[in-house]
């Protein structure tokens, strides 16, 4: 068993790469190593920002031999009438470079079929890595590329260095204008620019006495206890910001963390204006008391040693207290005006080219809130400061803070509703109708700020697909998987009765006259509505719901959300119970014979037998009954009053002849079939349900 390591140096390559890079980096290490047989023990990847580390341990010297089977022509026409190979046979003896005598005969399913029976030996592992190794730097993919020199090789940073071995031999490796070696680099400043590798084993040691710890996940580790030490020093505390802590972990090499602080006045603006600059900009940990309080310290970490500590302090609060500056200055200047008076500055800024400007959007928007309010009969107190949320939403835009700060757009029209005299119900709407912005985001807790969250997300969605801008397998520039899934979410979480298909007709209308016929037409709804399932049908997938659930309870073509989650839950506990399934038994045998033909009217005078008689009489009762449970959208109670048809459907079945030669009689008895699979559908689709007795 051998160990190899790849190391791959550059300049400084972006955080926000490295996480990516890395593990593209192991996936087609295990996936090239796999093709060729290679086993291995352990395989892990690490990186700083000026490296790219692969490291396998316990490697086998040698990939392992394959034993192939190469199935070639039929036996009947690789042979003739004399027994002489034809050319179907010697062109695959050929191809596989076998002799024509070496192929053997063997029966199949389809017969007997000549083969090829070829060994194929494992070949050294040096001699793998050595092809392997240039292909996993080449095959890196990165959000962004750059190519430096001559070179034609396109990589996120120019590559400086190179570091291939496999124990204590170098492996092969050229690329980029550089030949790889035992030469590995230390920290920029503080470590040798010339560090010899003996074997892979000593690489993390011999870096880390140069100032590197390159293992990420310890690295990641080394700052949080620093970061938390230095909170502990003043009895305060740090929340655990993963995404910052991981941005910070991959922008520097040794960890060292400083606490630095600011003029307590900063405090008085409001708390995310003094975290924002703190933690988008400068990458710094703000620090509150044990209570949650914000205090007027940060925590930093520096890409170096405690030496001169002091200095950095100094420049880090030099910098914030810039940064807080101009923030001060943006609350002041902009607080001079009310959050109203934004509004015409609102039409100098374009919201796509050729879906408007933000103020026609505001108008759009306004419309969906207030026909959303008066379709769910909402209070006017409700509808009103929706409707005056939908016009401040997008105000703060145009201010000073929200130009500089982009972070804080909905944040800032919250304060700056209050600051102007505008209801807390408005300001609370406008700062959650951008919610949910990304994967687990909390919702619009406010039915105010779920209906123009709502009503902002389709605006987009269907301006967006009415113009052919859809998103796809890897482009999605105007986040509309995300607003779907939000829509859908919201409606969900607040219980809107309203259907995808009003929805989209509310918001489609809204272009009439400024978008064409086609691009507002039946298939554009369509796209868009199935657009929307499908994120609905995700979501309902995540809660739990099983696949059949989910087609049957889509099938049903009422397209409210509501009710599809509501019918989904309702199966899913039904479903395994005793007397779902023998509803759904006897619904499969009625849905088999009714799906060609459903019959006609049901026309008593044509009962033959009492059992027709009986499951009509039942099939009306339960129709009336079902009713009141419908409204409530009780789908449990429905399934049991469905299940309590059971029994009179089996009946009839043992006492009649459905597809009796008496064509009215036939009609009649389908139509009975018919009425209660209809009946059914009320809770979904149950054809489509898996039959547990299957």
């Amino acid at each position: 068993m051998a160990d190899y390591l790849l190391e791959i140096g550059t300049e400084e390559i972006p955080a926000k790469f490295m996480s990516s890079a890395l593990a593209q980096l192991k996936d087609l290490a295990v996936k090239k190593l796999q093709e060729q047989r290679l086993k291995y023990e352990i395989i892990r990847t690490m990186g700083t920002p000026r490296r790219l580390a692969l490291l396998v341990e316990g490697l086998a010297e040698q990939g392992e031999d394959l034993r192939q089977e190469v199935r070639g022509p039929a036996w009947k026409v690789a042979f003739d009438a004399t027994g002489q190979p034809t050319k179907a046979a010697l062109g695959f003896a050929r191809s596989q470079g076998v002799a024509v005598e070496n192929l053997v005969v063997q029966e199949t399913e389809n017969g007997a079929y000549l083969f090829a029976l070829k060994e194929v030996k494992g070949r050294p592992a040096a001699q793998v890595l050595a092809e392997i190794a240039p292909q996993l730097i080449q095959e890196l993919n990165f959000p962004k590329t750059m190519r430096w020199g001559e070179e034609a090789l396109h990589f996120a940073r120019p590559i400086r260095w190179l570091v291939s071995l496999l124990d204590e031999q170098i492996i092969p490796l050229q690329i980029a204008g550089l030949y790889a070696g035992r030469i590995t680099r230390g920290h920029r400043f503080l470590g040798s620019e010339r560090i010899v590798i003996k074997h892979p084993q000593v690489y993390q040691e011999l870096l880390q006495e140069n100032y590197v710890l390159v293992d990420q996940e310890v690295r990641k580790e080394e700052c949080w206890r620093q970061i938390s030490k230095e909170a502990d020093k003043i009895e305060g505390k740090v929340e655990p910001e993963q995404k910052l802590l991981e941005e910070v972990t991959y922008l520097l090499e040794w960890p060292t963390a400083l606490l630095g602080s600011f003029s307590a006045e900063y405090l008085k603006l409001p708390e995310e204006v003094v975290i924002t600059p703190m933690r988008e900009q400068q990458r710094y940990f703000p620090v509150r008391d044990r209570e949650g309080n914000l205090l007027n310290r940060f925590i930093t970490v520096r890409n170096g040693t405690s030496e001169y500590l002091d200095l950095v302090r100094v420049g880090n609060e030099r910098v914030l207290k810039a940064r807080l500056a101009d923030a001060h200055f943006f609350w002041t200047e902009d607080s001079k005006v009310k959050l109203e008076d934004y509004l015409p500055n609102l039409g100098k800024v374009v919201f796509q080219e050729s879906l408007g400007t933000v103020a026609q959007k505001v108008i759009r928007v306004e419309k969906i809130v207030e026909q959303l309010a008066k379709k769910l009969q909402l209070k006017n107190t409700i509808a009103q400061n929706a409707c005056r949320a939908a016009k401040l939403a997008k105000a703060d835009l145009v201010t000073n803070m929200v130009g500089e700060f982009p972070e804080l757009q909905g944040i800032m029209g919250y304060y700056y509703a209050l600051h102007s005299g505008e209801k807390k119900a408005v300001a609370q709407a406008i700062l959650e109708h951008y919610r949910p912005r990304f994967t687990g985001d909390v919702l619009p807790t406010s039915l105010e700020g779920a209906l123009v969250s709502i009503a902002d997300k389709i605006d987009t969605l269907v301006g967006c697909f009415a113009i052919g801008i859809e998103p796809t397998g890897s482009q999605d520039p105007y986040a509309l998987r995300r607003q779907a899934i939000g829509v859908c979410q919201i409606l969900l979480a607040h219980q809107l009765e309203v259907s995808l298909d009003e929805l989209i007709t509310l918001a489609l209308n809204n272009y009439q006259g400024h978008l064409s016929e086609v691009q507002l037409g039946k298939q554009i709804k369509e796209k868009i509505k199935q657009f929307l399932q499908i994120r609905l049908k995700n979501i309902l997938s995540e809660k739990g719901h099983q696949y059949d659930v989910l087609e049957a309870v889509l099938a049903v073509e009422d397209n409210v959300p509501l009710t599809t989650m509501l019918r989904a839950e309702a199966l899913s506990q039904m479903r395994d119970r005793g007397d779902f399934k023998a509803l759904l038994t006897s619904f499969t045998r009625a849905y088999n014979l009714t799906k060609k033909n459903k019959g006609g009217e049901i026309k008593p005078s044509y009962f033959e037998d009492e059992t027709e008689k009986e499951l009509y009489k039942v099939l009306e009762k339960v129709t009336e009954e079902l009713k009141p449970l419908l409204a409530t959208r009780d789908f449990q109670r429905i399934i049991v009053e469905l299940s309590k048809l059971t029994s009179y459907i089996d009946d009839f079945f043992v006492a009649v002849m459905v597809m009796t030669e008496d064509e009215e009689v036939r009609k009649n008895r389908l139509g009975l079939l018919a009425r209660f699979v209809a009946l059914t559908q009320n809770v979904g689709d149950l054809s489509k349900i898996v039959n547990p007795h299957d």
